[in-house]
Parts: structure tokens; C-alpha cells; sequence
């Protein structure tokens, strides 16, 4: 997987496991990976206080740098969802049928990348209706797979949730 990058989004208010689990797992199976903030080397503190140092700035990266991209949730989401820079990366990632992975409130960014209209998709139950009333087709499952869209609902679906991503990007 050598030259394979995942990018992996950060903002304050992370759920702490869905930004390393994926970080980890990844970098665990030969690929680099980096921590996409709004700006770079910037130190962004979860939910329970954990802090991430961002790799890199949401403007120096496309969609020709990145394999995959994860979204976490917790509350960032809520920021990341009113960024054009953000959205639209969602959106060309989508676009360019590469692994795009939300879980938990990342599902946010689907809604306002608008692109899950008649896709199978899961999320945290507490945003299952915006995912209904942004066209998603909501399935309560620990990761649902529909083409390059893989989500999951909560940290203890992270194996499956990065098991799907995996197997996307082992077949690219």
C-alpha cells in the first residue's frame, strides 16, 4: 500500500476514536496517513480532550493526493458542514468513485455534499432523519457499503467500518 495515502479529517469536538482508530489502522497496513484540519499543525482537542496535530491544511490538499478519505464524527462535523472547502472535498472525492467512509455525525457531510439521494447509508441514530430528508436510503447496520459511500454508526463499529474501507482500497 506504499504510496497510498487516507486522509482523515480533524476538527475540535473529534470523537477521539474515529480520528485514530482509522489513523492507526491504516498507517498499520502500509499507508501514510494524515490529519486534515482547517489549518495546518494546528492542535485540535476532542470531545474528551485528546488533541490531534494536524498533518496538513484543507487547502493544500486534492483529491489526486488522497486513496480515501474519512470522515469522523463527534462534533465537528457541525463546523466541517459549513465549509465549502470541506464539502467540496467530500463532494470531488465521491465524484471521483474513490473510498469515501463517514461514521457516526459524519454523515453531515454526505447531506451537505448532497449526494446520498437514493443511496444506502448509516449514521449515529440521533441524525438518521436528516440523512432521510437529504435522500439517503438510513439502514441500521454496523457499516453499509454503497459503491464508494461506506458508513458506520459509533466507535464500537470501527473494525468493520475500516475493514470495508480497506477492502475498497485494496482493490484499487
Amino acid at each position: 500500500m506504499a504510496g497510498k495515502t487516507v486522509g482523515v479529517l480533524v476538527e475540535f469536538n473529534y470523537e477521539d476514536l474515529e480520528v485514530w482508530y482509522p489513523l492507526l489502522r491504516f498507517q498499520e497496513e502500509g499507508f501514510r496517513t494524515i490529519a486534515i484540519g482547517p489549518e495546518k499543525l494546528k492542535s485540535y482537542t476532542s470531545k474528551h480532550g485528546y488533541p490531534c496535530k494536524s498533518d496538513t491544511s484543507i487547502d493544500a490538499v486534492t483529491v489526486a493526493d488522497l486513496a480515501a478519505l474519512v470522515i469522523p464524527g463527534g462534533w465537528a462535523p457541525d463546523y466541517w458542514r459549513r465549509d465549502p472547502r470541506f464539502v467540496d472535498l467530500v463532494k470531488d472525492m465521491f465524484n471521483a468513485g474513490k473510498p469515501v467512509a463517514a461514521i457516526c455525525h459524519g454523515a453531515w457531510m454526505f447531506c451537505s455534499a448532497r449526494i446520498i439521494k437514493d443511496r444506502k447509508l448509516t449514521c449515529f441514530h440521533a441524525i438518521k432523519d436528516d440523512v432521510i430528508n437529504a435522500g439517503g436510503l438510513y439502514e441500521d447496520s454496523a457499516v453499509v457499503v454503497d459503491g464508494n459511500l461506506i458508513t458506520s454508526r459509533v466507535p464500537g463499529d470501527l473494525p468493520q467500518f475500516c475493514k470495508a474501507i480497506l477492502q475498497q482500497l485494496q482493490a484499487q
